[in-house]
């Protein structure tokens, strides 16, 4: 597990935004146009080392490739694996559906932009199977590349959970759940440990562990969506069981779009299940207006002593810059809830731009976020150690 160790480590939570250009490229694959490979790949590389620059320049402790390679946090992995066609279909969150006129207003923000969504998937009509293995590790390698010369505290690289895919993404092929979610989980792990091997630590993104309830979930019992929860943690506990476990960090959100979120499933009901992932740490977002009061579920004994905590402690859906002595409150009122500031690290609340286009902030105010979120942590070093 990291430790901040006299001080709080500072990191994110994987995606940033991404060049006009190959958001661009993106938005016209996604829509089925035909788009040069080379270009992308080309334009990815240089975006990556970019981006990499940015970050420690912006004097981030744990960095990663901004997710520049990728269109969106989890549909890449259409292009990876086998089984995938187009046709798919992702029902409006139920806090959107309980406020019906905010949805034009959610709408006009992407009107006349390039952008991916996630809310248009492919669905499942084959067996899942990654293509080839490669892939992700010729990711890693250009990662590597865009590090050279760099010496950043600590490097992670994104992987999506199985369930976000199981539930984002509908199946005509698989003659049950269970059995969707296993071929993909199945699927994924070879990321999961392609990462690993290639010496970055594995941040498994699962907004599904409490998006989901609001979502796939939302006219279902909580009791289901629980028992989802704790199945997802199985299977990947299932897989990562053999990988160091100070090495994983499990990202749970609500969805990273502004909105009500008054739907949204309370932390202290899912915290129980998600402690048991082997997992060093869980960052969770308590950055926003509806989550920033959920600080008072990380006590000692609902956080094992073996599990650090990332504090998101930055909204990633608003140009709001936080100031630094806010940001400082909100890590020092989970250090001290938790008792043990050398086990809390800060974070955003999730990723700046997790499908390309869809980010809601500004390029130059993601960097200014950035540098407040690292006064704020060196404020608040300074107060708690």
């Amino acid at each position: 597990m990291l430790r901040s160790d006299g001080r709080i480590l500072t990191t994110h939570a994987g995606s940033l935004p991404r060049p006009l250009d190959l958001t661009r490229l993106y938005a016209e694959r996604a829509g089925g146009q035909a788009v040069d490979e080379a270009k992308i790949a080309e334009m990815g590389e240089a975006a990556t080392r970019a981006n990499v620059r940015r970050q420690i320049e912006a004097g981030l402790d744990l960095v990663n490739n901004g997710e520049q390679p990728r269109e969106a946090f989890f549909l890449y992995l259409q292009r990876r694996l086998s089984g995938f066609g187009p046709g798919g279909y992702r029902e409006p969150f139920k806090d959107i559906k309980n406020h019906p006129d905010f949805a034009p207003i959610r709408q006009a923000i992407f009107e006349g932009k390039a952008v991916v969504s996630n809310m248009t998937p492919p669905k499942v009509v084959g067996a899942l199977k990654y293509l080839d293995p490669d892939a992700v590790a010729a990711e890693c390698r250009q990662f590597q590349r865009a590090l050279e010369g760099q010496k950043p505290t600590g490097t992670f690289f994104t992987a999506p959970s199985p369930g976000i895919v199981a539930t984002a993404i509908p199946n005509e092929y698989y003659d049950s759940f269970d059995a969707y979610l296993r071929a993909i989980t199945d699927a994924v792990a070879i990321e999961y440990r392609t990462i690993i091997e290639h010496g970055f630590d594995l941040q498994i993104d699962a907004p599904d562990l409490a998006l989901e309830g609001h979502g796939h979930f939302a006219e279902r019992p909580r009791s289901e969506f629980l028992a989802f929860v704790e199945q997802v943690i199985d299977e990947i506990r299932r897989v990562t069981a053999d990988l160091p476990q100070d090495r994983i960090r499990l990202h749970a959100c609500w969805g990273n779009y502004e909105g009500p979120h008054d739907a949204d499933v309370p932390i202290a009901e899912m915290l129980p299940i998600l402690t048991q992932a082997h997992a060093g740490s869980l960052l969770l977002p308590m950055g926003n207006p509806r989550h920033q009061h959920e600080f008072r579920a990380f006590t000692p004994k609902n956080i094992p002593d073996n599990m650090a905590v990332i504090v998101g402690c930055i909204d990633t859906t608003t140009n709001y810059v936080e100031h630094p002595e806010t940001v400082a409150d909100r890590l020092e009122r989970v250090a001290q809830t938790l008792g043990d500031p050398t086990r809390i690290l800060a974070a955003t609340d999730c990723g700046f731009d997790t499908s390309a286009g869809a980010g809601r902030v500004a390029p130059s105010v993601v960097w200014s976020k950035l540098g407040a979120m690292v006064d704020g942590a060196k404020i608040a070093s300074e107060r708690l150690f």
